[in-house]
This record gives C-alpha cells, sequence and structure tokens, in this order.
C-alpha cells in the first residue's frame, strides 16, 4: 500500500483556477479534452492541456453532470432535467428524472458500454428517497435502484460485470452485479464502509486491473481499493475537499481531480481549492462511454448560453 512519505505520488495542478464545486470530470479522447463541470455556478467548462485553452458553457440552471453525446454535442443533466445541447448551440429535453419528488435533485452519473445514461440522484433532506436510474437509447427513463441517501459516483470494472456506486451520506460503495447487454442490475453487496475521519466518499473511477478509485470529501485524499476492497493507495491532496476523478490522457493513465474552493475556509492554506489537481498512475483507467441515444427522442427548447 503506497501510504509512506518515501513513496508519495506527486500531485500537480492541471488547470489552477477557483471552480466553486468543480465535478464530474470527464476525459474527452476523440477531443482530447477534460470535460467538467462547476455546479456553484452553474457552467460546463472544456479544458484542452495540449493548448491550456479553456472554453466555458453558462447552463443558466441547475447542472450536476455533462458528457458527450458522440455527434459533437453534450448531454447535460441538472435539477430533474437531462437535456441535449447541440453543435449549432440548440437544446432539447431527452427526459424528466424524478420531478414529482421535490426533495431530491440529479447528481452524479456515466454512460455504460452501450451508451446508456446511468444517473443518481441525491436527497438534500438526509432521507432514503435518492434513486439510481437509466436513461434509455430511446430517452425513457427506469429506476434501477431506490432507497437510497444519495447516489454519487459510479463506474463499471473493466468487462463491465461490476458497478460500483457511491452512497455518499452513509459513507459506502455498493458492488452490483451488471448485465451490460440487458442494462439491469443483478446482486448487490457492500464494497468499502468509510469512517467519519475519512471524509466522505464522492466522485469514483476504476482501473484496467480492477481497481476502484474514490475522492473523499473533507478528508483530502484520493483512495484506491483492489477488486477484494483491500486499500493499496492512498494519496494526498493539496486540498480538504476534492470531488471527482477521471482517468484521461492518451493511455488513460493521467488522473485528474475535480476540487471544491465553496467549501473550503475563505482564508487559509488552501490556494489551490478549486483547482483541478492531477497525477500519475502506474495502471490506466477503465475507458468511459458517451451517450448514444436517439436523436429524434427528444422535443426542442431555448438556445443556451456560450462564452
Amino acid at each position: 500500500m503506497r501510504t509512506d512519505d518515501s513513496r508519495r505520488t506527486e500531485v500537480r495542478v492541471a488547470v489552477r483556477t477557483q471552480d466553486g464545486l468543480g465535478e464530474g470530470p470527464f476525459w474527452d479522447a476523440e477531443r482530447r479534452e477534460l470535460l467538467r463541470v462547476d455546479i456553484r455556478r452553474e457552467r460546463v467548462l472544456r479544458w484542452a492541456p495540449d493548448r491550456d485553452e479553456q472554453t466555458v458553457l453558462d447552463v443558466g440552471g441547475p447542472v450536476s453532470l455533462a458528457v458527450p453525446d458522440g455527434q459533437g454535442g453534450l448531454v447535460v443533466a441538472g435539477g430533474s432535467t437531462v437535456t441535449r445541447w447541440w453543435p449549432d448551440r440548440s437544446r432539447t429535453e431527452i427526459c424528466r428524472v424524478d420531478a414529482e419528488t421535490a426533495a431530491t435533485t440529479l447528481n452524479d452519473g456515466k454512460c455504460d458500454g452501450r451508451g446508456r445514461l446511468w444517473i443518481g440522484t441525491w436527497d438534500r433532506e438526509g432521507g432514503d428517497r435518492a434513486t439510481l436510474n437509466v436513461v434509455d437509447l430511446d430517452g425513457s427513463v427506469r429506476r434501477a435502484e431506490s432507497g437510497l441517501s444519495a447516489s454519487n459516483g459510479l463506474a463499471w470494472n473493466a468487462d463491465s460485470s461490476v458497478l460500483y456506486v457511491v452512497d455518499t451520506p452513509r459513507r459506502v460503495i455498493w458492488r452490483y452485479d451488471y448485465d451490460l447487454a440487458a442494462g439491469e442490475l443483478g446482486a448487490r453487496e457492500e464494497f468499502v464502509r468509510f469512517d467519519e475521519a475519512a471524509g466522505l466518499p464522492d466522485g469514483l473511477a476504476t482501473d484496467r486491473e480492477g481497481g476502484v478509485w474514490v475522492a473523499l470529501f473533507g478528508g483530502g485524499a484520493v483512495q484506491r481499493y483492489d477488486a477484494e476492497g483491500a486499500l493499496t493507495d492512498a494519496v494526498r491532496m493539496p486540498v480538504s475537499y476534492p470531488t471527482s476523478l477521471a482517468f484521461g490522457g492518451d493511455d488513460l493513465r493521467t488522473v485528474f481531480v475535480t476540487t471544491s474552493s465553496a467549501h473550503a475556509a475563505p482564508t487559509g492554506p488552501e490556494s489551490l481549492a478549486g483547482s483541478v489537481l492531477t497525477f500519475p498512475a502506474d495502471v490506466g483507467g477503465v475507458p468511459v462511454g458517451v451517450y448514444r441515444g436517439d436523436p429524434s427522442s427528444a422535443s426542442s427548447s431555448a438556445e443556451p448560453r456560450v462564452s
């Protein structure tokens, strides 16, 4: 387990900025760009490391997630709505999720290997009304799991036979058997449970050797567990509130970590709070899918603001 100072992983700054609540990093391999959202400032950001250039898309409303749609556009989620944003700046609503439950809001998610969007909700009142949902390729929504407190980071193992899901307030990562062809969950078991001192498990990513990496919000670390749930790596962050992570770069061996400045003390040593951090990994990450839904399964909406 690489937790001793003599073998400490070097963490660097990828994007020096002050995201209010940076979240949802996604490596867009086709464009060689890192996609992320700033929940507090209601915007989607693209950063091109080759040019060190950043593009900002103002959503003008709640946003928790943005993923490519495979056709040059984006699928953006926030509040209770999942919307498709087209390259010509028009947008269409795909669906609404748990809109009838006022206490919940859309949270983290990812696309599986078939292009379905799996997305969870957060019970803002601390109850157990959060759910995990699937947006199928025809734009329809089905509930895959209920009774959660906050469905947060999720990721599949390399052959998509297992899905890992974080339930943040309960400080647990669940492990589900997964049927990729059907897009259905099987048996569930507890994978890792965290004590209070560790911080809150937040975003999650997986590597090709079965490793499960999780950002510990308030714990100032990113930790890796093997497929049996044993801790193998602990990478200390220069900030207290890492939120999520993604594998990127041509070989998917560069880890990008989003962070929060909104939760850091207004004065103090955390000058990098809100920045995107990075460190190298010995093992490449599992590629993450893009949304492959039918473009005709949506209705027209207003034009987004782009800056």
